[in-house]
């Protein structure tokens, strides 16, 4: 079956978490998170190598929901639930339909690092992805020097499949190892 013709809800809530898709209207509040985190990121996130106006980041969620809604990609934004405050961002990333395989991706806004909001959001993902997507296998991959990125994937339930050595470039343009860990349909 084409994708674009799967129905699933573009939200959904964890216990501290509305997970939605993004919205027109979503572009100050994610520009405020990224200029709040930016030098945490920018290690880690290719696209963190500045702070976005309000303007190109109200572009970019228009075009991920457009993406989304293609079934192209699943950016997935955090808010703490009842409230418009954006927690961070994640979603289900190189999707493979014919397999069901999804990777998850995640980032979490500065001022709430540290308090579970990501770990709670990647168990509420993986639960979604499996549950409404049919998934059959739910991935994170990291740099082995993030170590708070390993220890939420292996708290959210995923094993450690493998390390692909010298696989990835990262932002400074030297050479990563790159983690994989996953979670299959039971």
């Amino acid at each position: 079956m084409n994708p674009i013709l799967l129905d699933f809800p573009d939200s959904f809530e964890t216990q501290r978490l509305t997970i939605r898709s993004p919205m027109p209207g979503d572009g100050a509040e994610l520009q405020a998170a990224v200029a709040e985190t930016i030098d945490d990121l920018r290690p880690w996130m290719p696209w963190a190598d500045h702070v976005p106006s309000i303007e190109e980041d109200e572009e970019l969620v228009r075009r991920g929901r457009a993406r989304f809604l293609l079934r192209e990609d699943l950016w997935l934004l955090l808010f703490l639930k009842g409230t418009q405050t954006m927690v961070g961002g994640s979603g289900l990333h190189r999707m493979d339909w014919r397999v069901r395989s999804f990777e998850i991706g995640y980032w979490v806004r500065k001022r709430f690092a540290g308090q579970g909001y990501i770990t709670e959001a990647v168990r509420g993902i993986t639960s979604f992805a499996f549950e409404s997507l049919g998934a059959r296998r739910v991935e994170v991959r990291c740099d082995p020097r993030n170590k708070r990125s390993q220890a939420v994937a292996m708290r959210s339930g995923l094993e450690l499949e493998a390390t692909l050595r010298n696989h990835a470039t990262r932002v400074d343009g030297t050479l990563s190892d790159t983690m994989i860990f996953a979670l299959l349909k039971e």
